[in-house]
């Protein structure tokens, strides 16, 4: 199951993920929300954006694609989902904000069949659309399975031109049905919350008095005088825990209680103080609330912080969320060995984390950069781990058909497919590469990285091309470099390759060609580049161990009472 998919995750919905298959899915699609805003409004005429995309930014403009999107809505949707998207571009315009929530509609559409009936979907954006998603998500998923609204403060304290200063996310949490999968997360309490708890019963457990009662007068049962008590003498009705209730007598059967027969069953287990009066009589009681394992996870975030520059973690993903932040997300709408989809996967937060909290795994990306990013992520936090690559090059007609359909996508495979922890120069962008198409490292025999280059061409070459690659090399102070073409290589080619010479390793003992050709049938047929042997230098993620699966999940359906829960009262 564990599989990365390079593609359009439209396509691999559609085709490649059965109905009602995946228990959980969380999604962070490219949005640049560092647009000016109102530029988002600007119309479009239509035609296509003569600019490149660039890896791992917002890819929506409002052109034939945007419009053939609508045609698709209008074909495939629900007729609810095409009433509504259509409402939306009457409101809004053809404009690239527009475009976005039309691919997002087609996107969310397949999102909600392929949810298991007892599934959830978090959405996480940005303020810019999040208003217009939700809308959209309340038309698929129907407004009563929306359950929260999350906000996580993504970064600290800034200054924004003539407005408060924008520092959070918003997750959009959702259910298929009324029936889903919820563990109860636990939070270290904090030091001062801790200390409020200042008594202790016979067992050892710590506890405070609360309030047994709420404002406001009651003329039924809540405002009845109980053991002496009257509440309406001081203007309160009586409050009864139902959670603490529920877990004494059980849920059917605290549903028949009367709030005074409930307060006597907190009063029979213990659960209510009675202090002493000041003329040393009886008080009036109050609640024994005693301390929890822990604090229950709160619809606002601020205990995750942002991964800054020097965390552990980064890997230069722009927008790369802290793994604790999908941790909490899987560990509440997920059971062990339980399907998680990231259908805009990016570096692969949610793939890690699911990974290591024992979850099966689906992570889906446009970008072959993106696929080569989570692969070396996976072995490197996860030496060992198991999992597919699907939707790549498998021979010569399929090489040929990425590099027709997209040169930087089969730039970026051809780099990744030599094998050596080769990584796409730059990282994140495409533009102009200064005939820098990728680098590798090896160590020196001291144990040294060493920097190499490599070029891809996937049209045609020629011996000029492999001059041009040893001017490359020259300018850059390196003394190996890898030329990979989709072509045959020339006499030509080889000869001026081979007059780049040899480099000398004493790591290796042995020389290695300087400069060295490989077509893409060599790399199918399993030939490598020569390069000294030693330890490959690359940005490696931490190691991760797998955490045991913690806590137990009940599947939680909203019209009944819970089966069971903790002594929390509260």
């Amino acid at each position: 199951m564990n599989t990365l998919w390079h593609g359009d995750n439209l396509g691999i919905l559609r085709n490649n993920t059965a109905d009602e298959s995946v228990d959980l899915i969380y999604l962070d699609p490219p949005f640049n929300s560092n647009r000016d805003y109102n530029v988002l409004f600007k119309e479009k005429s239509g035609a296509a954006s003569p600019s490149q995309m660039e890896a791992f930014t917002d890819t929506w403009t409002w052109d034939q694609a945007a419009v053939a999107a609508m045609d698709d809505i209008a074909l495939t949707a629900p007729a609810k989902v095409v009433r509504t998207i259509e409402a939306l571009r009457d409101m809004i315009g053809d404009n690239d904000l527009m475009a976005y929530l039309a691919m997002m509609c087609q996107r969310l559409v397949e999102l909600h069949r392929v949810l298991k009936a007892t599934g959830s979907l978090y959405l996480h954006c940005d303020p810019t659309a999040s208003h217009y998603l939700k809308i959209i998500l309340d038309a698929i998923f129907e407004p009563q399975n929306f359950r929260n609204e999350v906000i996580w403060k993504r970064t600290a304290a800034h200054s924004a031109a003539r407005r408060w200063g924008d520092v959070h996310d918003v997750i959009l949490f959702y259910t298929r049905s009324r029936s889903f999968t919820w563990n109860e997360v636990l939070l270290p309490h904090t030091e001062g919350y801790s200390s409020r708890y200042k008594n202790r019963d016979a067992s050892g457990r710590v506890w405070t008095d609360d309030n047994l009662t709420a404002p406001g007068i009651r003329h039924g049962d809540s405002g009845a005088i109980w053991r002496g008590c009257d509440p309406t003498a001081k203007g309160v009705h009586w409050k009864a825990s139902a959670k603490v209730v529920e877990s004494l007598v059980g849920a059917e059967v605290a549903k028949m209680l009367s709030t005074t027969q409930k307060l006597d069953v907190l009063d029979d287990h213990g659960f209510i103080h009675w202090p002493t009066s000041r003329t040393g009589g009886q008080g009036f009681p109050r609640f024994k609330r005693y301390l929890s394992a822990g604090t229950v996870i709160q619809d606002v975030i601020t205990d995750i912080p942002p991964l800054n520059s020097q965390a552990q973690e980064r890997l230069g993903y722009p927008t790369q969320k802290p793994l604790a932040l999908l941790e909490r997300i899987i560990s509440a709408s997920s059971n062990s060995g339980d399907v998680v989809l990231d259908p805009f996967c990016g570096c692969g937060t949610a793939v890690a984390a699911a990974e290591k909290l024992g979850r099966q795994w689906i992570g889906i990306d446009i970008t072959y950069l993106a696929i080569s990013v989570m692969k070396q992520r996976l072995q490197d936090h996860f030496p060992g781990a198991s999992f597919d690559i699907q939707g790549v090059p498998s021979d010569l007609t399929g090489a040929r058909a990425l590099f027709e359909e997209s040169p930087y996508n089969f730039q970026w495979w051809a780099v990744d497919a030599l094998g050596i922890n080769a990584r796409p120069f730059g990282g994140k962008k495409k533009g102009s590469d200064h005939g820098i198409d990728g680098e590798f490292f090896y160590s020196d025999e001291r144990g040294r990285p060493v920097r190499g280059l490599i070029q891809v061409k996937g049209g045609k070459t020629n011996s000029g091309h492999i001059r041009d690659f040893r001017g490359t090399m020259e300018r850059e102070n390196v003394d190996l470099g890898i030329f990979v073409c989709l072509q045959d290589d020339t006499k030509d080619m080889r000869g001026e390759a081979a007059s780049a010479g040899f480099v000398h390793s004493g790591f290796s003992g042995r020389p290695h060609p300087r400069l060295q050709i490989l077509t893409i049938e060599d790399l199918f047929n399993g030939v490598r580049p020569d390069i000294p042997h030693g330890q490959t230098a690359h940005q490696q993620a931490p190691r991760i161990k797998r955490k045991a699966e913690q806590g137990h999940t009940i599947p939680i359906d909203l019209n009944a009472k819970p089966i069971t829960v903790s002594e929390r009262g509260d």
